[in-house]
């Protein structure tokens, strides 16, 4: 049995969740639902504007929000990426071991990176996004040991907006591939797959077993118009293909059948996370040996209870619903 499921590859985050008004949003500039990199200089320009609001603190970052659901449903984790020598970095690092994840963080000069995320009444989250010490993220920072005793690799696309992060991810891809080891690759968010596509079509027909993203992430990265189009276009390129389409479900293609996934009806609060926690029951049900119909509804679940709350990571899974779910 090897001794991880999955080996995720992220940027270490802390977020900083504040629910704001649409006005506010736009006094900010930045398009509705948009990732938005800044420098340290914009960043400080931003915190103020945020003073008197209720600031919700949590460790982030989507490939650790994964591998921390991962670990909730029992299966079992590592996780890589780099944080700075500051308190946000301790408890970052606190925060993966508290919930078992084995926390394979190296330490970089620069102070951990933040995500801002400002959360509108409809539930859309809007990030602003420092990367600080994520950035220095470096080859040597990978345990090419525990890469090769895990079933999956899995990366996000946010690790190709610097060169440093884009070798290491490289690296590790083909690490894995040698050591037989799947990959499994997030698109991340549109604006990404925007910045990086001809990159991303190269690396998915490359390393890529398992690719996912949400409908409009998919349909950029084809440039295609529909989920379903989306879906045919990228099969062929990688054993299994996902496009999640929110509150229309999901649709998972495999050796040529494709799986029709319903979402689960919940009152929306926040949508941060939501695919991460996705990325989480489908890494587990195939690491697991569940079909894709009851992996696909597994994934739903758990996206479905992330968004039902404030935050990107679940404190705790209700294990009789996932066991109904898995029987």
């Amino acid at each position: 049995m090897a001794r991880y499921n999955v080996f995720a590859l992220g940027n270490p985050l802390t977020d900083l969740q504040v629910q704001v008004s649409d006005a506010f949003l736009a006094a900010t500039g930045a398009p509705r639902g948009s990732v938005s990199l800044i420098d340290r200089d914009q960043y400080d320009i931003l915190i103020p504007k945020l003073d008197g609001l209720a600031i919700h603190v949590a460790a982030g970052g989507s490939a650790a929000n994964t591998a921390s659901t991962l670990q909730l449903l029992s299966g079992r984790a590592c996780y890589t990426g780099k944080i700075g020598p500051d308190p946000f970095g301790t408890g970052y690092r606190d925060s993966l071991l508290a919930r078992g994840v084995q926390a394979n963080l190296g330490v970089g000069e620069n102070p951990t990176g933040l995500c801002v995320i400002l959360i509108t009444p409809d539930a859309q989250r809007t990030m602003f996004t420092y990367l600080g010490a994520c950035r220095e993220l470096s080859p040597a920072d990978v345990d090419l040991e525990a890469l090769a005793e895990s079933e999956y690799l899995y990366v996000t696309g946010y690790l190709w907006d610097t060169a440093s992060q884009k070798e290491t991810v490289l690296h590790a891809m083909r690490h894995a591939r040698a050591q037989g080891v799947s990959v499994a690759m997030s698109l991340s968010d549109p604006f990404c797959v925007r910045r990086h596509r001809d990159d991303f079509r190269r690396i998915v027909d490359e390393h890529v077993d398992l690719l996912f993203g949400n409908q409009e992430e998919v349909e950029v990265f084809t440039g295609t118009t529909s989920a379903e189009e989306a879906l045919a276009a990228i099969a062929p390129y990688c054993h299994t293909a996902v496009v999640t389409m929110g509150a229309a479900g999901s649709l998972i293609a495999q050796g040529g059948e494709v799986h029709r996934i319903a979402a689960f009806p919940v009152t929306a609060v926040d949508s941060t996370g939501a695919g991460d926690a996705y990325a989480a029951g489908l890494l587990y049900g195939l690491t697991h040996g569940y079909d894709l119909p009851t992996t696909g509804r597994l994934a739903s679940y758990l996206a479905a209870q992330v968004v039902a709350q404030l935050g990107p990571r679940l404190d705790q899974c209700d294990q009789a619903a996932v066991a109904a779910l898995l029987a």
